[in-house]
């Protein structure tokens, strides 16, 4: 294994992971992502755009007996997450693969997580690191939000569930590119869950669940309050970050 990327370790030291050198770095969002998951013990994960593969290691720590397939556009993040399923003895439950959510292939899962970028390109200040501008955004590349819910939706198993985070602002954007482009509607039982800096501050992240061709009504949960007035963490947010609770 490489002996120049960082080690750091989450969920209270249960899980170690390699930090790529340049790009975006291991954080709560992915912790967050994980712990929404709602797999099941013997389904199958695919996490696109899965970095260095911690929001899916994150989810075969909480549920037993599952399997992870993880894409990135980026092939030395693709690297690092195969080190991290070694690093965590996940190998024989996990496949990564270097690859463009334009034109995956026929993978399929049970459920799909993924953690698009936040930034559109053309839409931000590009950072310096290739890698990093990548991960924030795209370089001169023209993928939308609709394209990787579009590929989620192609590659869910039967009626299963997609799960992604982002910021809170973006909901319109999110709740948009699920339906169809002809107005029919592709994904149902909508789930919002936000994720609050702090109590009466208002939500930078949300939590988007839905599900392949079910017709539910949407529904917008109370949320988490993240951190207590002194910047500590609240005791809900400690118990997913800590001891691997599932969020909802």
């Amino acid at each position: 294994m490489a002996e120049n990327k960082d080690i750091i370790h989450v969920l209270d030291k249960k899980l170690a992971l390699r930090q790529a050198p340049q790009g975006f770095r291991t954080s709560l969002d992915s912790i967050m992502l994980a712990a929404s998951c709602p797999a099941k013990s013997g389904q199958s994960i695919l996490d696109l755009g899965c970095g260095v593969g911690s929001a899916g290691l994150c989810v075969l720590w909480r549920v037993k007996d599952t399997t992870l397939t993880g894409i990135d556009i980026q092939g030395d993040h693709i690297e690092i997450s195969k080190e991290n399923a070694a690093l965590n003895h996940m190998n024989d439950r996990t496949t990564f693969t270097q690859g463009d959510i334009r034109t995956l292939e026929t993978t399929k899962a049970d459920h799909i997580i993924c953690n698009p970028p936040y930034q559109e390109s053309g839409k931000h200040l590009q950072s310096p690191s290739s890698a990093k501008a990548t991960a924030i955004g795209h370089i001169n590349e023209d993928i939308t939000l609709q394209d990787w819910i579009t590929c989620a939706f192609n590659h869910i198993k039967g009626q299963g569930s997609l799960t992604l985070i982002h910021e809170a602002g973006r909901l319109d954007d999110i709740l948009h590119a699920l339906y169809s482009k002809n107005g029919g509607k592709r994904f149902g039982n909508i789930e919002i869950f936000p994720l609050w800096p702090k109590d009466s501050t208002p939500a930078k992240r949300a939590i988007i669940r839905a599900w392949k061709h079910k017709k539910s009504e949407s529904i917008i949960h109370n949320g988490l309050i993240l951190h207590n007035e002194d910047g500590s963490y609240t005791r809900e947010a400690d118990n997913i970050l800590r001891d691997g609770k599932a969020l909802f």
